[in-house]
């Protein structure tokens, strides 16, 4: 047992399987988790859930600092006792999906980088969350479930293409890291987890007129799977089936295509004819 472990041990902490607490005590594990974040000393880091502080302490010794978010008040004084040695160390003690992310970062060397062994049930809104606050972010490195990561990676036409993918493949350029199977967390998750690492785009991946018009669309082209983007566009935006086949052929995109085959590019080609119809019937 690890001497980590021991000290979750004689503390009696009891796992709370609603926070989504599942820890890595496997130190090499740990290191290489924190080795393929891509943290060096040039780095500021958001840590998000750091649990008992075993991945923590590893990103003490590579970053120039770190400051974690921790929801569980039982956690704290933990946390405070075995990182108290790392000086480029601070806590915060609250709920990240509630935080003044900007407040909490603005001493932070930009751009910052944020890790964390994310929360199964807050994983789709924290990464939402992070990639529209228009934060000075670097990358992102997120432990989250395996069936997550193959959404993030998802390509048009894949099961897992939709929201998600597309929006961090627009802000960001996610690879898989390493594979991380549930025997390596105590107490072990139904599911196997991935570590995938998402450096920001510089821009965008494309160039659209009006962002908010571009999610909005592809969003009516994955609310009805199976549909063609042509329905998705009439159910949506309550418009008239000709205006819909018009805005297709302006992206020209073909009016039977379905909305999860459209690739980036064309969706961005398809909501700037949106954003065109929306000025000219304002």
């Amino acid at each position: 047992m690890s001497k980590t472990k021991e000290r979750i041990r004689d503390s009696q902490l009891r796992y709370q399987q609603g926070l989504g607490q599942n820890f890595i005590y496997d130190e090499d594990l740990l290191e290489t988790i924190a080795r393929l974040s891509g943290v060096s000393r040039e780095d500021d880091v958001l840590e998000v859930g750091p649990g008992v502080g075993t991945l923590t302490r590893h990103l003490c010794h590579l970053a120039g600092r770190v400051r974690s978010v921790e929801l569980d008040s039982r956690l704290i004084p933990l946390l405070r006792a075995f990182l108290q040695e790392e000086e480029n160390f601070s806590l915060i003690e609250g709920d990240i999906l509630k935080l003044d992310l900007a407040e909490a970062t603005a001493d932070f060397r930009r751009p910052f980088s944020v890790v964390a062994n994310i929360p199964y049930y807050i994983t789709t809104p924290l990464i939402t969350r992070l990639l529209t606050a228009e934060l000075p972010l670097r990358r992102l490195a997120l432990m989250v479930q395996r069936e997550v990561a193959d959404k993030i990676l998802a390509q048009p036409g894949d099961e897992g293409w939709g929201p998600l993918a597309l929006r961090c493949q627009y802000r960001t350029e996610p690879r898989l890291a390493l594979e991380v199977p549930a025997r390596c967390f105590t107490p072990p998750p139904k599911v196997d987890s991935a570590f995938v690492v998402m450096p920001l785009r510089e821009r965008p991946a494309v160039a659209v007129r009006c962002e908010a018009d571009f999610f909005r669309v592809a969003q009516a082209g994955f609310a009805l799977r199976r549909k063609t983007m042509t329905n998705g566009l009439i159910a949506a935006f309550h418009m008239e089936r000709e205006e819909a086949l018009r805005l297709m052929a302006e992206a020209g995109l073909d009016e039977k295509v379905r909305g999860e085959a459209l690739s980036m590019e064309e969706l961005a080609r398809l909501s700037d004819a949106y954003t065109a119809f929306r000025e000219e019937h304002a």
